[in-house]
């Protein structure tokens, strides 16, 4: 006899293809999926995965005619299942026009084109769930979402941009940073920009300071030592290395702004809240101009782009830039 599953009150579709270029981001939606329709101590003997390479089409149809033992359900899971598709489209075709009551078969794909037969039949068994990368403005407030809908904490929008800056664009990396500050901030209602620089941004700015220090000081080799260090020290600095230096060198613009109006050293420190080794933050700005920071920046937006569009690899181009500014 089944088991009932608690969370059977969200409709449960008997098929869900979950398309989209960013595997990361399919993945995801796959895990926050199996988390909606699947307790975790079910999925052991609920869920099988099915690897889409060497797994005959003939076990997946028998798994999900498997009749259920601890949910209501059988579920089959087809990562990565785009050549599988192609291989066993006729079968899956005819699966689609009677799927088994108690089967639910999810698919993850690449890509899924709306013009073939199996994508005209999904309509009436299942749900297809397109995964595209946020663009640049929408993702604060989908992490504002995020954090409310999956912690109950507010977050603010400067907050959500901190967070993007120092992180990068990578929705998945965000998100497990967010998680990682609700636990932080227990027992408060929002999540602050002061919590994200204390958790998130401390390391990685302090070690982005490091890198911009010696690269004023003309320590090529230095510079480049530091760098390296950062990413070896940590395997997500490839998403967030120019998050954390464009944060860094912004500051500084904004803080020789204020310089040169005139506004005091601990004014600016708190308008703009720097932390940590203030007298070394003003004595780096004493030895740049407003125009170098800026060319900095921009710098740093093009090397963003080249990344984001694969032309080049972010060590290797934090590497060339900061050797070039060192040597500058």
């Amino acid at each position: 006899m089944a088991k009932s599953n608690p969370k059977s009150s969200k409709k449960c579709e008997h098929i869900y293809v979950i398309a989209g270029e960013d595997e990361v981001l399919v993945n995801a939606e796959c895990e926050k999926l199996l988390n909606e329709l699947l307790e975790p101590q079910q999925r052991a003997i609920a869920l099988f995965n099915a690897d889409p390479l060497s797994t005959p089409i003939a076990e997946i149809l028998d798994e999900l005619r498997t009749i259920p033992f601890v949910a209501e359900k059988r579920f089959v899971l087809i990562k990565r299942a785009d050549s599988f598709i192609s291989k066993n489209r006729p079968l899956l075709e005819k699966y689609f026009d009677n799927p088994c009551p108690t089967g639910v078969l999810i698919l993850t794909a690449g890509g899924w084109d709306s013009r073939t037969k199996l994508a005209k039949k999904l309509h009436n068994v299942g749900q297809l769930i397109n995964v595209t990368p946020d663009k640049s403005w929408e993702m604060p407030v989908r992490l504002i979402k995020y954090a409310r809908e999956a912690h109950d904490k507010a977050l603010s929008r400067d907050a959500a941009e901190i967070l993007i800056e120092l992180n990068g664009g990578n929705a998945v990396q965000l998100y497990s940073e967010i998680d990682k500050l609700a636990l932080f901030a227990q027992g408060e209602k929002t999540i602050t920009s002061e919590h994200i620089e204390s958790l998130v941004g401390h390391n990685r700015l302090f070690n982005a300071f490091a890198v911009i220090d010696a690269i004023i000081a003309g320590q090529a080799a230095q510079a480049v030592s530091r760098l390296r260090s950062m990413f070896a020290a940590d395997r997500t600095t490839e998403f967030t290395v120019v998050g954390a230096f464009a944060f860094h060198f912004r500051r500084m613009f904004d803080a020789k702004v204020l310089l040169e109006k005139g506004v005091r050293q601990d004014d600016i420190a708190e308008r703009l809240r720097i932390f940590g080794d203030r007298k070394n933050f003003f004595a780096q700005l004493h030895k740049v101009t407003l125009r170098q920071i800026g060319e900095n920046l921009r710098r740093l937006a093009d090397i963003d782009y080249a990344i984001k569009t694969g032309k080049t690899k972010p060590q290797t181009a934090m590497e060339q830039l900061v050797l070039e500014l060192a040597a500058g």
